[in-house]
């Protein structure tokens, strides 16, 4: 005797999704493909955000940094830049925030990043008494290499790809992006929890 708790997690997980989007007014015509979205987003997150492409990168490169060493580079980066945020001077406590870690998890990511010499601290401009992160000729090697290895794997992805394919294509990404950080605001601000941007 079989019953709906025989029926395989994804599946009835699928079919749970797509009657809430259903009672959340989505035609039926775009249910399928949000669902398709919701199991390629997982496989980008396994091999982006997850960091199976940039340990295959960093593997293959050989340049003695490891995938956490690497985000911090990169997060040093986006906090002088302000990718997503206001653009600060780097301290420990913001690259917390954007590592989404605890204080004392970014301090020890901050101490192997000086320590490997691909970032130095120094004392900021505008407050000689705070300590900021700069990134090192080293580290800004280390960037410049991993992101030629990088578009040379995503010049395969778009091989093919009409110049108006990809400008849709990152449109809808942006777009995508954008919902998905504001959703996450206001969700936190539901929560009382403070923006992490």
């Amino acid at each position: 005797m079989t019953g709906p708790s025989d029926q395989a997690p994804l599946a009835r997980g699928r079919d749970e999704a797509a009657e809430r989007l259903r009672a959340q007014g989505f035609a039926e015509a775009a249910i399928d493909p949000l669902l398709d979205f919701e199991t390629a987003s997982f496989i980008w997150s396994r091999m982006i955000a997850k960091g199976e492409l940039l340990s295959t990168i960093l593997s293959r490169l050989q340049l003695g940094v490891e995938p956490a060493q690497f985000h911090g580079l990169t997060a040093v980066v986006r906090l002088q830049a302000g990718v997503g945020r206001p653009a600060a001077e780097p301290t420990v406590g913001l690259l917390a925030g954007e590592l989404a870690v605890d204080p004392s998890r970014a301090s020890r990511i901050a101490a192997d990043l000086v320590a490997a010499g691909f970032v130095q601290r120094g004392a900021s401009p505008g407050d000689g008494r705070r300590s900021v992160l700069a990134l090192t000729e080293k580290g800004e090697a280390v960037l410049q290499a991993v992101r030629a290895e990088k578009w040379r794997a995503l010049a395969q992805v778009f091989d093919g790809w009409t110049p108006e394919e990809i400008a849709g294509f990152a449109a809808q990404v942006r777009r995508y992006a954008q919902g998905l950080q504001a959703a996450t605001e206001a969700m936190q601000a539901e929560a009382g929890a403070p923006p992490q941007s």
